[in-house]
């Protein structure tokens, strides 16, 4: 089988870099599963984990944000940031998910609200992956 080359990078640091047979992620319209020799593509992507299937394997990464570059033989996730499930510290994304939650539950504008819903999404989406370990 054909593999594509997958780079996961943040502002900080290129968090992954393989040859991979497909890569799942959320884009903003829906599900995207991509493999060698896909159309080319640029689409925002929402706060979730992404599924990475190299060597019959399967692997996830929390990614928040960003946008994907799909060319012939290589994808380019552009992320706010990006955690594998071994980098996530999850006491520190339960007290940010229990945060977002009392934010959330307090209401006072539309801005702290938006602001503490993204927060909240960030959260679970760091503790699905590091469940997932």
């Amino acid at each position: 089988m054909s593999t594509f080359l997958l780079e996961v990078v943040t502002p900080e640091r290129v968090v992954y870099a393989q040859d991979v047979d497909m890569v799942s992620v959320k884009g903003v319209s829906g599900e995207l599963g991509i493999l060698p020799n896909h159309i080319p593509l640029v689409t925002p992507l929402r706060i979730a984990s992404i599924v990475i299937k190299r060597d019959g394997a399967n692997e996830t990464m929390a990614v928040n944000g960003g946008f994907m570059e799909v060319r012939k033989d290589k994808v380019v996730i552009l992320a706010e940031s990006a955690e594998r499930p071994g980098d996530i510290d999850i006491e520190r994304a339960r007290t940010a998910k229990e945060r977002a939650e009392k934010r959330i539950a307090g209401k006072k504008d539309e801005i702290d609200f938006r602001r503490a819903e993204l927060s909240l999404q960030r959260a679970m989406n760091r503790l699905n992956v590091s469940s997932r370990r």
